[in-house]
């Protein structure tokens, strides 16, 4: 087997001087939460960031196709990013809303002008699962109305309100939640009801939240919960037409919906920068999280000025929301985002590797289905292409043999058998055609 070897990269990291993977491993198994998970056998420790790649505490070089696991949107350590926030660290680290302060009223403006409609107001917080919950309360309170509808394959976060409105039980603590929350059927071409060649696959998906709201609820509702691609769920696209279809039900309903556009926001789409534009749909509220701020904890919700007013009926407040330093490094964000045209480059690279893993398809049975958007790509993988049985096992030592040979990357799915593909932005043609050679070696072995 030819062993695909990494495009050229001019760059020769730090050496590194800290205590060996082995010893943080011992350190990090007696200090910290035993919830945490490690993808490999013999866990990687990354030291250093450039672009596209990652260097672990030996010098060798990786090609991040997971992008901190959808986070990293413009690249690792981008020289305008970290220019940002070392700047405003050097002037001031803290200060919170009750005063004045430039940055969160910049980038507030820069953010808002990227949306559509009326959707013109930001609160900004620390992380996407406050962003949902944030989301949820501004629902409730605005409506009047308590149910709430999600998606049955979804994730939305991991504190009690986004794990009500999650959908996977691996991620549900047997506690009380959940309360008032209905989940609707996935709209998943490939193993719901209706699929691909279906034309009313969408019409027909979004007629179960028409139900939901007959059947399980006073007919009043609170709002509408999805993400605009299923993420953790396996990189799931909904039909054309679904959102639409089911917006217009839940509004009949006196609801608001609200996109989680944690994953699947600027421009990763390639055709659009956010996802839900894909769907032709305006959403009342909108969360965003991830690659908003290439990494560090930043997260918002933007709304209308109608919506947002239901919170000044009370104090709510976020010590850390719209914190200097992460507002500089959102606003920087936004600014490489465009001058680099990396929605542009998602699109074409995406639509590059889209094409090869449909090669790569027809040769490895493994591979039951290939689908996604820009550089956000699932590869489902099936024991029998007829019965579609999760691969589980197979997935996992893909992966293992993926990192083996260079590349990084995700998996999801209820049962961890879609390989998801999320990298920076900033990938190149080089990169993509060294993923899939990776990938061709790694199906082969199987």
């Amino acid at each position: 087997m030819k062993i695909p070897v990494l495009p050229h990269f001019d760059y020769t990291p730090k050496p590194y001087t800290g205590p060996s993977a082995e010893k943080v491993l011992r350190l990090r198994k007696k200090f910290l939460s035993p919830a945490l998970f490690l993808y490999y056998k013999k866990p990687a420790m990354f030291v250093e960031g450039r672009g596209q790649y990652l260097f672990d505490e030996k010098g060798r070089r990786y090609l991040d196709g997971l992008g901190g696991i959808v986070t990293v949107s413009v690249g690792h350590c981008h020289p305008h990013v970290v220019k940002a926030a070392r700047r405003q660290n050097e002037t001031l680290q803290h200060s919170t809303t009750i005063y004045l302060h430039p940055n969160i009223a910049e980038f507030g403006r820069k953010l808002a002008g990227k949306m559509p409609g009326d959707l013109k107001v930001c609160y900004f917080v620390n992380s996407g699962s406050e962003a949902n919950d944030l989301a949820l309360l501004m629902a409730r309170a605005y409506t009047g109305n308590y149910d709430i509808i999600a998606l049955r394959n979804s994730y939305h976060g991991g504190n009690a309100s986004g794990m009500s409105i999650t959908s996977h039980h691996t991620w549900k603590f047997n506690v009380p939640h959940s309360f008032g929350v209905h989940h609707a059927m996935t709209p998943d071409p490939y193993r719901g009801a209706w699929g691909y060649n279906n034309p009313e696959a969408g019409k027909n998906y979004a007629a179960d939240v028409k139900q939901i709201i007959e059947f399980a609820t006073s007919g009043q509702v609170a709002g509408f919960i999805a993400e605009s691609i299923q993420g953790v769920g396996g990189v799931v696209v909904f039909p054309d037409g679904y959102l639409k279809q089911a917006y217009a039900h839940v509004r009949a309903a006196g609801g608001v919906c609200i996109a989680d556009e944690v994953q699947a926001g600027f421009g990763r789409t390639g055709t659009h920068f956010w996802g839900f534009e894909t769907q032709g749909v305006i959403p009342d509220i909108v969360t965003l999280a991830k690659g908003i701020g290439n990494g560090c904890p930043l997260a918002a919700v933007v709304t209308t000025p109608q919506i947002a007013g239901v919170l000044a009926r009370r104090i709510h407040f976020n010590t850390f929301g719209g914190n200097p330093v992460v507002c500089a490094q959102g606003k920087a964000v936004l600014e490489v985002l465009e001058k680099e045209k990396l929605q542009a480059n998602a699109l074409a690279i995406g639509n590059h590797i889209m094409a090869g893993l449909e090669k790569l398809k027809r040769r490895h049975k493994v591979i039951g289905d290939v689908r996604g958007r820009g550089l956000m790509l699932g590869i489902e993988l099936v024991k029998d292409r007829m019965t579609k049985e999760p691969a589980k096992s197979e997935c996992a030592q893909v992966l293992e043999t993926c990192k083996d040979l260079g590349l990084l990357l995700g998996k999801g799915g209820l049962h961890g058998s879609v390989i998801r593909i999320a990298p920076p932005m900033c990938l190149n043609q080089a990169d993509a055609d060294f993923m899939l050679e990776v990938f061709d070696a790694a199906f082969a072995k199987l």
